[in-house]
């Protein structure tokens, strides 16, 4: 009897302690972040630990076993959604679902972050249900604060409907390069103090609705025309003029506590002296962002699969992750699923294996994930990540959201001279543009008018048998009105005005295209391609609402003027917010 007493004190003394270990290793147990994170990562395996690192998507819209593979085996840190997922938002609910319930029936129960790009405007990787914006030059063009906090709201809500969790927004570079074709209107302004300034409001909406925003892309694309995705590019800025240009926006966000930073792949040589992309650079990820700017969040890797990071920056793709890691950022962004034994992979766990200080930069890049998920996740509770596909209709898209981005395209329409306002020419009107939509809104602002569809690509210069076209179409027409959402766009108006006619135009996107206007000219900015957009675009240009919007971005450089706005342009600085 005397043993079976002992025996079992023994099993009711392993129990207990059984019990209390065993919530201690659950993510969603209460506690400090901090203090949670440390006991979860003391009980990951080192496949776990590094596994938080890594975000992967996959192809099509329906998940491959592999990437289950990834969660059971490796503790996967997230998921990203690109555009070629998210055609459908029922089966991006479904697919989201079906991989958070993965990971929420794992051994620690620790969530995924499930990430996209839902800028605005022309970036919208989500589409099907999902709102049509006018994009965040749109809010540079109007000024207002407002308009950026409802617009990272809206956005967020709808995000968080589908069970996406982090949102890479907002986008922040400056439109430096107006012409760039990677940037463009996805830039608020060309002013560092505005950017900043609509950037924190953009976050603080994105927050109110629960979800993680991300600054982007740091140190800063705009001053390139090059597009990352496809070279490295190399910008010859100096420290002292990225300091006080390009860095203001991060700068305000990392001290408004913004939880986490996109790295961009791009060359500053003069600032780290040396070829590497600041995505791979030790002196740009820790020095800069983590030392002068006192970020405290998750910094993130643009896509590591992007030729200005895998094929210029580094000499292999396992190259790539190894320095990310080393120059600082916590999260490894990845375009496509890897094999768990793939080299990326591979290599990153010998070197936490065998290198003490590379095993210290991943656990205190895995602890910056965790306490990251222990503060946005845990307090939703785990049923709240997992979407229900059969009630999106409910929630998509949003009905207050809808109002509010009409409204916000309305504000930001921006007319290059109020002056030239209204247009309402007599006589044969002939409409052309590259989008159907637009042709239909034009026919109702301007009915009984001609229309003329030509194609929006190629961007730099229409073709000659697509003008030659235009101007026998033209030749009957009193007034023509050109819709140029690029260069070649303006090669249309730039054909009627030739031929004599009373000509129009609505730019779309990046307002660049007008430095080709005068001042005499009847030219309205819209910067997005949403039939919100068109239908506020032509209202202005026929009078039937006042151009509300300054243009974001100085003109006069672009079309060789002196210094300051174009004739008869307002920049949103000078109007009050």
């Amino acid at each position: 009897p005397g043993a079976a007493a002992i025996l079992g004190l023994a099993l009711c003394a392993f129990l207990l302690v059984s019990s209390a270990a065993g919530p201690s290793r659950d993510f969603w147990a209460p506690g400090d972040p901090g203090a949670r994170a440390d006991e979860l990562l003391e009980g990951m395996s080192d496949e776990e630990v590094l596994g938080q690192l890594f975000m992967l998507a996959y192809p099509g819209d329906t998940p491959p076993p592999l990437l289950f593979d990834w969660i059971g085996k490796r503790g996967l840190g997230g998921i990203k959604i690109f555009g070629w997922n998210a055609e459908d938002t029922t089966k991006v609910a479904e697919a989201v679902a079906a991989l958070q319930k993965a990971a929420l029936a794992s051994g620690r129960k620790v969530p995924l972050l499930i990430a996209t790009d839902q800028e605005g405007g022309w970036i919208r990787h989500v589409k099907g249900a999902t709102s049509q914006t006018p994009g965040n030059m749109a809010i540079g063009a109007s000024g207002r604060p407002y308009d950026a906090y409802w617009s990272g709201y809206y956005i967020a809500r709808e995000l968080e409907a589908l069970g996406i969790n982090m949102n890479f927004a907002p986008a922040v570079d400056l439109a430096t390069r107006p012409k760039s074709s990677i940037i463009g209107p996805r830039a608020f302004s060309d002013d560092p103090e505005e950017s900043a300034a609509l950037g924190v409001a953009y976050y603080r909406g994105t927050a109110a609705a629960g979800l993680i925003a991300t600054a982007k892309h740091f140190p800063g694309h705009g001053d390139t025309e090059l597009d990352s995705h496809g070279t490295l590019p190399v910008i010859r800025t100096g420290e002292k003029t990225l300091w006080e240009r390009e860095l203001v926006p991060f700068r305000a966000l990392a001290a408004e506590g913004v939880p986490a930073v996109m790295s961009g792949h791009l060359n500053f040589p003069l600032v780290s002296g040396d070829g590497l992309p600041a995505s791979l650079s030790r002196h740009f990820m820790t020095d800069i962002l983590r030392g002068r700017l006192g970020f405290q969040g998750v910094a993130v890797t643009d896509d590591l699969m992007m030729a200005g990071a895998a094929g210029a920056g580094a000499s292999s793709l396992s190259e790539a992750f190894y320095l990310a890691v080393e120059a600082g950022n916590d999260l490894l962004e990845s375009s496509r699923i890897m094999a768990l034994d793939d080299p990326a992979w591979t290599r990153l766990l010998a070197a936490y294996r065998a290198k003490p200080a590379f095993r210290a930069r991943v656990r205190e890049a895995a602890r910056r994930v965790l306490v990251l998920k222990l503060d946005y996740l845990r307090p939703k509770g785990p049923r709240a990540l997992v979407p229900d596909p059969g009630r999106l209709g409910e929630r998509l898209p949003d009905r207050e959201g809808e109002a509010f981005f009409r409204g916000q395209a309305f504000r930001g329409a921006s007319a290059l001279d109020e002056g030239a306002l209204p247009w309402k020419p007599a006589g044969k009107i002939l409409v052309a543009a590259p989008f159907a939509d637009f042709l239909e809104a034009a026919s109702a602002a301007f009915p009984g008018a001609a229309r003329h569809k030509f194609s929006y690509r190629p961007e730099s210069a229409a073709l000659p048998e697509e003008l030659a076209a235009f101007e026998r179409a033209a030749a009957s027409a009193d007034a023509v009105l050109v819709c140029a959402p690029n260069e070649a766009g303006m090669d249309f108006f730039a054909r009627a005005k030739a031929l004599g006619k009373r000509v129009a135009v609505v730019s779309v996107f990046s307002p660049a295209p007008l430095s080709r206007c005068g001042p005499e000219d009847a030219a309205v900015a819209v910067y997005g391609n949403s039939r919100a957009c068109f239908d506020a675009g032509l209202a202005a240009l026929n009078g039937e609402e006042a151009a509300e919007g300054g243009l974001p971005v100085n003109l006069a450089r672009w079309a060789g003027r002196p210094g300051g706005a174009p004739a008869g342009g307002t920049s949103p600085a000078s109007r009050p917010t």
